[in-house]
C-alpha cells in the first residue's frame, strides 16, 4: 500500500484538490465590477443561499409597498404584513390564484413593477445557473504520492494520473513545476519556480492511466537532490493539466501538487492496466495510489 508522511497542508500553494492555497491581505476581495465572476465561482449552497435571501428581501419590500396604499389587495386582511407578502410572492411568480387581486390603481402600478422584477429576475438566476452547470470540469485523479526511482540508470520523479470519466480528454498536455526555498547571495528570501521537462509531456488521447515522469539528471532542478534537502527547501511539485473534452468540445484543467513528505524514494507504482481474456484493457483504480519498493540507482 501507498506508505504515507505527515506533511504540512499549510505549506502548498496548491491543495490537492486543485484550488489555490493562498491568503491574501490589503485587498478587498468583493467588487463589484466583478459581480459575475463571483456568483459563477461561489459554491453551491452560498449561491442558492443568496438567491433565497434576495428573493425573500424582494418580496418583503413589495409587500411593505402594498401596505403603503392602505387597503388596496381585495381579500386581503387590512395591514396584514403576510398577506401582502404572499401576495407579492404570487405576483413575482406569475401564479395568479385569483383569491387576492389588485383593487386600486396604486395597487396595479406596484404589480406591474414588480412582474418586470420578477421577469427580470428569473431570467437573470436561470442564466447564472445554466452557466455554473455548463462550466467545462474535469475528473482528474492524481496519484497520492510521486516516487523517485531508478529508470533507464537516472533517477525519476514518477506520478501517476487517469481520467475517471467514460470519455476522452483530447490533446493533454500536463505542465510540472517546482517550488523552492532559496536564498539569493544578498540574503534575500525567494520562493523560486522552476520548469521541469517530461519524458512525455502530452498525449493526443487521456483515456486511462498515464504515469508521468521526469529525469533527474544534470540538467534537471532536482539534481543531486536528498529527501532532507527536499524537506528543508519545502519543495512543491505543481502540476497543471490542460486538455479538451470531446463531450462537450470545451477546454478542462485540472491541478495538483506534491510536498516533500508526498514524494517517496525508491518506490514504484503497482501495475494497474492489464487486458483482459475478450481483448479490451482495463484499469484497476484500487491499487491505482499504491508502491512497492525497487533497488536504488547505484
Amino acid at each position: 500500500m501507498a506508505t504515507k508522511y505527515p506533511g504540512n497542508s499549510l505549506a502548498r500553494i496548491v491543495r490537492r484538490a486543485g484550488q489555490f492555497n493562498v491568503i491574501r491581505k490589503g485587498a478587498w476581495h468583493f467588487h463589484w465590477h466583478d459581480l459575475y465572476h463571483l456568483l459563477l465561482t461561489m459554491s453551491w449552497p452560498a449561491f442558492l443561499g443568496l438567491i433565497w435571501v434576495l428573493y425573500a428581501v424582494s418580496n418583503a419590500l413589495f409587500a411593505l409597498a402594498y401596505l403603503a396604499g392602505g387597503n388596496c389587495i381585495k381579500n386581503a386582511d387590512p395591514g396584514s404584513f403576510q398577506d401582502a407578502f404572499f401576495f407579492s410572492v404570487q405576483t413575482m411568480a406569475t401564479i395568479g390564484y385569483g383569491a387576492m387581486y389588485p383593487s386600486t390603481a396604486y395597487a396595479n402600478w406596484v404589480v406591474t413593477l414588480e412582474a418586470m422584477v420578477g421577469l427580470l429576475g428569473v431570467a437573470m438566476v436561470t442564466g447564472l445557473a445554466f452557466a455554473r452547470f455548463s462550466r467545462p470540469t474535469a475528473r482528474v485523479l492524481f496519484s497520492r504520492v510521486a516516487a523517485i526511482r531508478p529508470y533507464n540508470g537516472v533517477p525519476t520523479l514518477m506520478f501517476r494520473t487517469a481520467n475517471l470519466r467514460y470519455n476522452q480528454i483530447l490533446e493533454a498536455q500536463l505542465w510540472v513545476t517546482l517550488v523552492r526555498n532559496e536564498l539569493s547571495p544578498e540574503g534575500e528570501f525567494m520562493r523560486r519556480f522552476y520548469d521541469l521537462k517530461l519524458v512525455r509531456s502530452r498525449t493526443p488521447i487521456f483515456a486511462l492511466s498515464w504515469t508521468v515522469m521526469h529525469a533527474m539528471d544534470e540538467t534537471s532542478p532536482l539534481y543531486g537532490v536528498t529527501p532532507e534537502l527536499l524537506a528543508q527547501q519545502e519543495i512543491e511539485i505543481v502540476v497543471t493539466m490542460t486538455g479538451l473534452d470531446e463531450t462537450v468540445s470545451q477546454t478542462v484543467h485540472a491541478r495538483h501538487s506534491f510536498i516533500a513528505s508526498e514524494i517517496l524514494w525508491n518506490m514504484r507504482f503497482v501495475d494497474v492496466l492489464s487486458r483482459r481474456a475478450d481483448g479490451p484493457m482495463s484499469i484497476d483504480y484500487s491499487h491505482f495510489h499504491d508502491v512497492v519498493p525497487v533497488e536504488p540507482v547505484r
